[in-house]
C-alpha cells in the first residue's frame, strides 16, 4: 500500500486503515521509501486523531504522579512545594486541595503543565502575579493588623495572603499601576510601592465591605457640598459626623492607619463600579489636618476623578510640586474651607492671635484650629498657635465608633 492512499485521511475508516497500515511498517529503516511513509503517514493519523479522537488531559493528581515516575522523585521530595509530609500524602490522595501556591510552585520547579493544574478548583494563575515579588510586601504589619487571617507561617503561604488581601478589594487590578507613576502622583520618593499597594487594597476591601445604600451620582461634589461639610468641622464629633454626610450621597469614607514607609495622608480611589472613595491615615492626628486632607480628597473627586479621565490620587501633603492637578486641588480644598475673600481680608492673617483666629472661624463657620492651621502653613511657622491645633483628637472618634 503506498502512501498515495493517505493524502488525508477523512473517515473513520480511512483512519482504520491508516492505523493497519502504520503497524505494517512500523519497523521500517531509516533512508527507505518505507521509512518516508511512515512519517507521513504518522503525521495524517495525529492530525485526524486531534480533530476526531481527542484525548482528555490527565487530571492535577495523575499529572503530579506521572512527573514524580519521570523523575523518579518521592513524596518527600515534594515537601519544599507542598508543605509537611502529611500535606503530601494528604494532596496526593485527594484529601486536601491544591492551593495557588502549590500550584505556582509545581508548575515552576517540576515542569506540571499550568493547565492542568488549573482544572483544580480555586486554582488561578494571574498573570499579574509574574511582577509582582510577594515578598516584599510587609506581611508581618499585615497580619499583625489583622487585615489578613494569621497564616501558619509566612515564608509558604505568600499567594494565599494576597488572595486574602485582594480579594475583598475586587482583585490585583484594584489598584491600577498608574498609580505608581512617576507622573500625576503626590507621593514621597522614599515611599514604599509595595506598602503603599498594600494598603491601597486593605481601603478597597474595607470600602467593599461598607458600601453606603445610596449610589453615587457624578457632580455630586461641588465646593457649596464641600462648604456644607466644612461647616461641620464645628461639633466635637464632626469627623464621625462627615463620615455619615458622605455615606448619604454614596461616599465611602475609610480611616485606616497608614503603613511604614508610605508617607501618605489620604487618597481618592475608585471602587470597580466607579464609586469614590475617600481614604486618611490620620497620620497628623490633628483636626486641621484632618480637614484640609478631607478637602483635598473630596476635590479630586468632583474636579477630577468624575471626569472620568485620570487615575486615582495618593497624596503625601508634605510634598511640594508643581503638578497642576494637586494644586486645583488644593486651592478647592483651601476655599471650601475658608473662601479666599474671606480670608484675604481677615485679621487672622494679617495679625494672627487666639481673638482673630476665633473672629475668623465664627465667620466661616469652621473649627478654629482650621483657622490656626492655615496661619501655621502660610506663615510656615509651627510654633505658631501650636496650642489651637487639637492634636490627638480624631483618630479617638473613629476607635470609639469601632468603624472605618
Amino acid at each position: 500500500m503506498s502512501t498515495n492512499r493517505f493524502r488525508t485521511i477523512r473517515t473513520e475508516e480511512d483512519y482504520q486503515e491508516a492505523l493497519t497500515r502504520l503497524d505494517e511498517i512500523f519497523d521500517a529503516q531509516r533512508g527507505t521509501p518505507e521509512r518516508e511513509e511512515l512519517e507521513e503517514l504518522a503525521d495524517l493519523i495525529e492530525l485526524y486523531e486531534s480533530k476526531h479522537h481527542p484525548i482528555d488531559p490527565p487530571d492535577p493528581i495523575s499529572a503530579i504522579k506521572f512527573r514524580m515516575d519521570q523523575a523518579g522523585l518521592k513524596q518527600r521530595d515534594l515537601v519544599p512545594y507542598i508543605g509537611s509530609r502529611s500535606k503530601v500524602s494528604e494532596v496526593l490522595s485527594g484529601k486536601r486541595d491544591i492551593t495557588m501556591s502549590m500550584a505556582r510552585a509545581l508548575h515552576e520547579h517540576l515542569g506540571v503543565p499550568a493547565d492542568v493544574l488549573l482544572k483544580q478548583p480555586g486554582v488561578n494563575f494571574d498573570p499579574a502575579l509574574n511582577e509582582v515579588d510577594l515578598r516584599r510586601f510587609p506581611w508581618k504589619e499585615i497580619v499583625k493588623r489583622k487585615w489578613i487571617p494569621r497564616p501558619p507561617n509566612l515564608r509558604d503561604y505568600l499567594i494565599e495572603m494576597l488572595e486574602d488581601l485582594v480579594g475583598p478589594a475586587g482583585g490585583l487590578e484594584a489598584v491600577p499601576n498608574a498609580l505608581f507613576r512617576e507622573n500625576g502622583r503626590r507621593i514621597s520618593a522614599n515611599a514604599d510601592a509595595y506598602a503603599v499597594r498594600a494598603w491601597c487594597w486593605r481601603v478597597l476591601g474595607v470600602a467593599n465591605l461598607n458600601i453606603p445604600q445610596t449610589d453615587y451620582q457624578p457632580g455630586t461634589v461641588t465646593q457649596l457640598f464641600m462648604r456644607e461639610i466644612a461647616h461641620l468641622s464645628v461639633y466635637d464629633d464632626g469627623p464621625k459626623r462627615a463620615q455619615n454626610y458622605l455615606a448619604q450621597h454614596g461616599i465611602p469614607l475609610v480611616v485606616e492607619k497608614h503603613l511604614p514607609r508610605t508617607y501618605l495622608d489620604g487618597a481618592a480611589l475608585t471602587l470597580q463600579d466607579g464609586r469614590p472613595v475617600i481614604a486618611l491615615t490620620l497620620r497628623y492626628d490633628r483636626i486641621d489636618s484632618f480637614w484640609f486632607s478631607l478637602m483635598h480628597e473630596l476635590a479630586h473627586v468632583g474636579l477630577h476623578l468624575d471626569d472620568g479621565k485620570n487615575d486615582p490620587f495618593l497624596d503625601d501633603l508634605s510634598v511640594s510640586g508643581s503638578d497642576p492637578l494637586e494644586e486645583q486641588a488644593d486651592a478647592h480644598a483651601r476655599d471650601a474651607l475658608i473662601p479666599n475673600d474671606m480670608w484675604l481680608t481677615s485679621l487672622a492673617r494679617a495679625r494672627p492671635n487666639r481673638l482673630s483666629v476665633y473672629g475668623l472661624a465664627q465667620q466661616a463657620v469652621v473649627h478654629p484650629a482650621i483657622v490656626a492651621g492655615r496661619v501655621r502653613f502660610e506663615r510656615n511657622n509651627y510654633r505658631l498657635l501650636s496650642k489651637m491645633v487639637w492634636t490627638d483628637k480624631v483618630s479617638e472618634q473613629f476607635l470609639k465608633h469601632g468603624t472605618n
